[in-house]
């Protein structure tokens, strides 16, 4: 923009003062719609009309930082998205555009900092983090020249040196490789070159450590934990495999004597075996690294035994003697699930902090509350920091699911949740009622789901309320047809048979919805997805009739806010969202609207239930 253009667009900004008397609100529309219209100048000049008014307008900030980045003028865009973080520092947006600027201006450790913060704010609510991602379109240019050839091990070099360099500077992808696991396929088959491509590079060392800068290193130790984080699902060979191994001996080896081990070899290693699992892996500890590598260590070497040395210390509140519980146990025994990694309140800040606002009188602050199969605690840590003041206890049946939470629970200094072992199905002698009860995602994996929801409505206070998750029969057609090549096929729930089932799908482009699963992406996930050992399936009929016999109220799905404005043309009125035979009939015409499944929320027939 030159400076004619600057003050022409001043003068009609002054025009438009002058001759309107128009408010705030009115300023921001026109100053987007110049936004989107790129007239960046008209923009700058409405923007700067707003701030002289409201110069704490955090969006009105942002937007101005975004003109002035679209300019090229990054040192002022930094400054202008630094104001709108100090007025809302729970914007996903207002980080990912100052880290973006930070990026530009070539500030690396600034801009890895705001892109952790969008990413574990939840980046955007219409867009996940693998979009930002694809907007690379060096990224695109390198996934479309694998996936257009035979990739093997006889040709893994189809990322070149210059590739690797050009990559590592996506700093954006460096965080979400260390952060959370990486979904969709594409993304998947960039991973799985790079980790081949550093296979070579660690087991040619010191010519292979030549051609990589410490962006490329730090790239790869992002990598690993990548790989660690989704359990090493990525497809491997078995020449890869061999040579993996060959390199982990000689690290074992060079650790045994002392020699140096470079941050690069660490890296390959521990992106296909974790770190704790090589002998007296400690030692690694006491040598030098630079922080990337420290982080790797950290995860790979110092939580594992954390959580394994906490298992005989978490209190047994039930037996486990069904035959069912014990067979699901040990599945979540070997494969804790899910391994989450971002606290999830972050990611829903800005309804935790409108809630802070709401106050005692929509949330009371001493409920008792039951999380009925809490898994690795992702969902009693968004509860118990919901409900800061509840008293709440996580059952379960897996120990090692358990110890994860606490682990999780501890570094996070939450203190209101209490976890214990226990069998949903014994849970009828503890002689506790609860005000709230969830049991998301568990009845399904009993022997019998109705006995133990039974079971559960017998320990609901009088005016409590109940939130279950339970499978669609309709939604869930993939995942039976995928169990059932599993069957057929006789592949087990080994990691290698795992990852051997999820090339077969990958390659066949069948069954879209376990694809788009996010589960489908690490070795726990898939696991619980496709090869759970107990796995039932519900109808909207069969729920009903379940309210029905127990004298239940139905108060409505927790459903994507499209889907409800697609059901209310059909069926309008706020009393058709809880009419069961409307959403029956809706179903039956669009089947994957449950796709993740029936999330609702049922309360006792004549009492008045807690929020």
């Amino acid at each position: 923009m030159n400076r004619s253009k600057r003050r022409a667009a001043v003068a009609r900004g002054r025009h438009a003062l002058t001759t309107t008397a128009v408010d705030i609100g009115q300023l921001m529309g026109a100053a987007n719609s110049a936004h989107r219209q790129r007239r960046l100048a008209d923009a700058e000049v409405i923007c700067k009309q707003i701030l002289s008014r409201a110069p704490t307008h955090a969006t009105c900030l942002n937007l101005l930082g975004v003109v002035y980045q679209a300019s090229g003028r990054h040192r002022l865009a930094v400054k202008l998205f630094a104001k709108a973080i100090a007025v809302d520092d729970l914007d996903a947006g207002f980080h990912y555009n100052i880290a973006c600027s930070y990026q530009a201006t070539g500030e690396q450790t600034a801009a890895a900092e705001h892109f952790k913060a969008a990413i574990t704010l939840g980046m955007s609510e219409k867009r996940s983090v693998e979009e930002f991602i694809m907007e690379n379109v060096l990224l695109v240019r390198c996934i479309d020249r694998i996936a257009s050839k035979s990739w093997s091990s006889e040709n893994e070099s189809v990322l070149t040196a210059q590739d690797i360099t050009a990559i590592a500077q996506d700093i954006l992808l460096r965080c979400a490789l260390e952060l959370d696991v990486i979904h969709g396929t594409p993304l998947e088959l960039l991973l799985t070159n790079l980790r081949s491509v550093l296979l070579r590079l660690a087991a040619a060392e010191p010519s292979g450590a030549a051609q990589i800068d410490d962006d490329g290193v730090h790239l790869f130790c992002a990598l690993a934990q990548q790989c660690f984080i989704n359990e090493y699902v990525l497809a491997q060979t078995n020449d890869e495999t061999k040579r993996a191994g060959e390199l982990r001996d000689l690290l074992v080896e060079k650790l045994a004597t002392g020699s140096d081990i470079s941050p690069l070899m660490l890296a390959a290693v521990a992106a296909y075996f974790p770190l704790h699992s090589i002998p007296n892996p400690k030692s690694l500890l006491d040598l030098k690294w630079p922080e990337y590598a420290t982080q790797v260590l950290r995860q790979q070497i110092c939580e594992p035994p954390e959580e394994l040395e906490d298992r005989p210390k978490i209190p047994t509140l039930t037996p486990i003697d069904d035959h069912t519980s014990k067979a699901v146990m040990q599945q979540y025994d070997e494969n804790p699930y899910p391994r989450w990694t971002i606290n999830p309140c972050k990611a829903v800040a800005g309804d935790m902090k409108r809630h802070a606002r709401i106050g005692s009188s929509e949330a009371p602050q001493s409920h008792d509350i039951l999380i009925a199969g809490c898994g690795t605690g992702k969902h009693p840590f968004w509860i118990a920091q919901y409900f800061p003041h509840a008293r709440i206890l996580a059952i379960d049946l897996s120990r090692a699911n358990l110890a994860y939470a606490r682990r999780r629970t501890r570094e996070e200094g939450l203190r209101n949740i209490e976890y214990a072992q226990a069998d949903i199905l014994r849970l009828g002698g503890i002689g506790r009622t609860f005000d709230r009860i969830d049991a998301v995602g568990v009845l399904h994996h009993l022997a019998d789901p109705k006995a133990g929801w039974r079971v559960l409505l017998s320990l609901l206070a009088p005016n409590g309320i109940m939130r279950v998750g339970l499978y669609s029969e309709a939604a869930r057609r993939d995942v039976v047809q995928a169990r059932a090549l599993i069957t057929e096929r006789g592949y087990r729930p080994t990691i290698e048979d795992i990852r051997a089932l999820r090339q077969k799908i990958i390659r066949d482009q069948r069954w879209e919805m376990v694809l788009n699963s996010n589960d489908f992406y690490s070795a726990s996930g898939c696991r619980d997805l496709l090869f759970n050992v107990m796995e039932h399936r519900f109808t909207i009929q069969k729920i009903a009739s379940f309210l029905k016999e127990h004298g239940l109220v139905f108060h409505g799905f927790e459903i994507d806010g499209a889907v409800i404005k697609e059901f209310q043309r059909r069926y309008p009125g706020s009393e058709a969202l809880i009419n069961l035979e409307y959403w029956n009939a809706f179903e039956a015409d669009n089947p994957k609207t449950f796709r993740g499944m029936y999330v609702f929320t049922v309360s006792k027939v004549g009492s008045s239930p807690i929020s």
